[in-house]
């Protein structure tokens, strides 16, 4: 074990203090902050001081983090055209693209016109879904590395990041009920283009996308037979929540969803209709012959709509558990702006709650947050494929949420065994040749306080105590070591990657 290792070892063990400010000693993320909520200036405007503390604060928020360089820019600029310009974020469209996305429609025609249907025996069949079935998890896998490589490298952080909220609220598990990685990557790619853009109609879209048709069994309804599942989901976790809706509203739901059909192997949605249910329904107080479009219309005419968004909204972007006033008050601006989502983002990433002491590192990161901002952190530019064993040991694995409620978050991303994969993580990313081009983290400074305060302050952003600061500078120091004790070029590099990672694994820098 190198000097590194064993230092490590040594030092994450007197490392479990407190480091968050000290509004936050408790462990964030699982209730609402303490404190109270001033309603009459929540959503105003903040116009206090402005620095790189919470430019990194707005960026953790409204997108992974940031290198030391992407801060300092955002800190330069004003707060709101800070805000602004991850508003109105430049095109994507040359970003690269996926290198596999596979569709397994080829295959399977090519096997239906040899006769492999009719002819091949139950081995030959067997052996060719399982083919099938390795070329989607490759495909999958593809396209987990290539999302986490965008959001580590996108000019537009925000598109990203609304991207992996919609992943999470409107869910889709990859491969399970015929969802083939095509039909992953397409949906992904509406989340994209729709993140900032009218919740309703991303609503409707995502209803007729072939991986929710499938995922939710829409693709199964029709007149004879009507399927409730998407008209149930739709309702309890999409756009409403439970008890605002009744078991009547959900049948006359599913009725109006009727018809809608996928075509040339699940490639496409078609409205058949033939298979639509056309009579009289009543669906939330209002009768009509009414179809799915018209449900979501009426599902988003309700006022309950709007309080729904606006609390996940703010539990993702701003704190758990909401205050109700809070709630209605962002409710209030979502209607004002008919349910577009630009100007109800630009509002909460610019109030005062936003940036209170209760909304400072007041969410627990999520596994992908986490790795992501690591790489950030560490101003990396690519991400490894081993990458994809760290998220799956911490809790996160994309395209693959737990059940349709997607991931539980808050303090369930916080476990013995996550927070072990999180330390391993880090120890490993540290340790690898991708640090060894890193420009800021071999560039501190070779007196160990000096070196201990600034990676503490490019990590933290000040939100470390003295004692944490200097227990860093001790182990810079080689206290408890009998081999090159203090700082030297010798030890240089082992050393300052140790102190990296013993700042990683302080309680403040879980927090978002």
């Amino acid at each position: 074990m190198n000097e590194c290792k064993a230092g490590i070892l040594r030092y994450t063990t007197i490392m479990n203090v407190a480091t968050a400010p000290s509004t936050h000693t408790d462990v964030a993320g699982i209730d609402r902050p303490a404190g109270s909520l001033d309603r009459s200036s929540a959503l105003a405007r903040y116009d206090g001081p402005w620095n790189q503390r919470l430019a990194a604060h707005l960026l953790r928020r409204a997108g992974f983090g940031g290198s030391p360089a992407e801060i300092e820019r955002a800190a330069a600029q004003s707060m709101h055209d800070a805000v602004e310009s991850l508003i109105r974020f430049p095109s994507t469209a040359n970003m690269p693209a996926p290198a596999d996305v596979y569709d397994p429609s080829s295959d399977l025609m090519a096997f239906y016109r040899g006769g492999g249907f009719r002819n091949a025996d139950d081995t030959a069949k067997r052996d060719f879904r399982k083919g099938l079935r390795k070329k989607e998890r490759g495909s999958i896998l593809s396209l987990q590395e290539w999302w986490l490589n965008r959001m580590l490298t996108t000019p537009s952080p925000l598109q990203e990041k609304m991207a992996l909220y919609y992943h999470g609220h409107f869910t889709t598990a990859a491969i399970q009920k015929g969802v083939t990685p095509a039909m992953v990557y397409n949906q992904n790619q509406l989340f994209r283009q729709n993140a900032l853009g009218n919740l309703r109609s991303l609503a409707w879209n995502v209803s007729i996308d072939p991986a929710m048709m499938l995922y939710l069994d829409n693709a199964k309804n029709d007149a004879t037979h009507p399927n409730e599942n998407y008209a149930r989901e739709l309702m309890e976790l999409f756009t409403l929540g439970v008890d605002h809706y009744t078991e009547d509203d959900v049948r006359q739901a599913a009725r109006a969803w009727t018809g809608w059909k996928l075509k040339r192997l699940g490639a496409q949605a078609n409205f058949r209709a033939s298979a639509h249910d056309s009579g009289s329904k009543t669906f939330l107080g209002r009768t009509g012959t009414f179809n799915g479009q018209d449900i979501v219309n009426i599902i988003f005419a309700q006022p309950q709509c709007a309080k729904f968004f606006a609390a996940s909204l703010l539990g993702y972007f701003v704190y758990n558990d909401p205050e109700p006033e809070l709630v209605d008050a962002v409710a209030n601006l979502i209607m004002k702006n008919d349910y577009e989502i630009a100007p109800v983002m630009s509002a909460l990433l610019q109030s005062n709650v936003f940036y209170s002491n209760r909304a400072y590192r007041g969410l627990i990161k999520s596994p992908v947050e986490y790795l992501v901002g690591t790489y950030k952190a560490f101003d990396l530019t690519q991400i490894d494929p081993s990458a994809l064993r760290a998220l799956n040991q911490m809790g996160q694995v994309l395209f693959y949420p737990p059940n349709v409620a997607g991931w539980p978050g808050g303090s369930n991303w916080i476990t013995s065994q996550t927070t072990i994969a999180r330390e391993n993580f880090v120890t490993g990313l540290v340790n690898s040749p991708a640090m060894s081009g890193n420009s800021w983290l071999s560039s501190v400074p070779m007196q160990a306080m000096p070196a201990a305060q600034a990676i503490v302050s490019a990590i933290l952003h000040g939100d470390a105590s003295p004692r944490g600061i200097a227990q860093i500078a001790d182990y810079l120091n080689g206290a408890g070591t009998s081999a090159l004790g203090t700082l030297s070029g010798e030890n240089y590099p082992e050393r300052v990657r140790g102190a990296a990672y013993l700042t990683m694994a302080m309680p403040a820098y879980q927090l978002n």
